[in-house]
């Protein structure tokens, strides 16, 4: 067997991989100087943005983006002194089609993390915040690229994309420190409504979590079929245990108030007509 043509392949590899070893080292150490320089580049962002009072995570997500791109270009760069017959102009080339392709193929992922990022630097929300989305209302525990994961107040976890909060309303309920609630109560027409007042007022001032100023207030709201109808007013921490909790106090704290006064709450009544000439027939047959 003639291997001869054998032996001439592996020698001419051999003197390719030879005369490409410098490159190579070369390529390798200016990959290696890249890293470190991103690796420090991202501290520096994340220390400028805690300075700037921008946050935590949104130093994390900009420092990481900002490291990303920088071993993108090291990459580029180790791949041209490796192969120097690929210059700029190809690079060039070869990043713009890859883009285009990686753009259309990962473009729901690039949209929530845009979409995350502003989250993160411009803050309407942020971890610890009980908010109401879509429907699905609890505390949010974690904001990340692509995704923002809520508690909800039965132990589940909802996992919204970050793009949702940049198209959908989003309600921050512990956007500031108190919060209102209200509750409607109706009492019937001949009862006292300035006593009823009075008695409720003075039921809900005592409460536990009741807030002291501003404090409750009752309005009249409306005059309906059965009762007239009063609103009861409240503040309360913004968390929504004190409001729950603050509920149940102020409704059965009312509820005994009124009872105690001795002012009605009236059920719905309704008055109901018999057709007399249906009934007379009826009456006949």
């Amino acid at each position: 067997m003639d291997i001869d043509p054998t032996i001439n392949k592996l020698q001419s590899m051999l003197d390719g991989f030879l005369a490409a070893l410098p490159n190579l080292v070369m390529a390798v150490l200016v990959f290696l100087g890249v890293v470190l320089l991103s690796r420090g580049l991202r501290r520096m962002i994340y220390r400028v943005m805690m300075r700037s009072g921008a946050g935590e995570y949104a130093g994390i997500i900009i420092g990481r983006l900002a490291q990303w791109v920088m071993l993108s270009v090291g990459i580029l760069v180790a791949v041209s002194v490796v192969f120097p017959s690929i210059n700029a102009e190809t690079l060039i080339g070869i990043l713009g089609l890859s883009s285009l392709a990686i753009g259309f193929a990962f473009r729901d992922i690039a949209e929530n993390f845009l979409a995350g990022v502003l989250i993160l630097l411009t803050q309407p929300f942020k971890i610890g915040d009980q908010i109401d989305i879509n429907g699905f209302e609890g505390t949010v525990e974690d904001i990340q690229t692509r995704a923002t994961f809520i508690r909800t107040y039965d132990g589940r976890v909802v996992v919204v994309p970050n793009a949702d909060f940049l198209t959908d309303t989003v309600i921050v309920n512990t956007a500031y420190k108190i919060r209102r609630s209200e509750y409607d109560v109706g009492i019937g027409y001949p009862d006292d409504m300035l006593l009823a007042k009075r008695l409720i007022l003075d039921a809900v001032r005592e409460l536990e979590g009741v807030l002291p100023e501003p404090g409750p207030d009752v309005l009249t709201v409306e005059l309906s079929d059965s009762s007239v109808n009063l609103r009861v007013r409240w503040w309360t921490d913004s968390s929504r245990s004190d409001v729950v909790a603050t509920s149940d106090r102020v409704i059965t704290a009312v509820k005994l108030a009124l009872d105690e006064g001795g002012v009605n709450i009236p059920f719905p009544i309704r008055t109901v007509y018999l057709n007399q000439v249906e009934s007379n027939e009826q009456a006949g047959s």
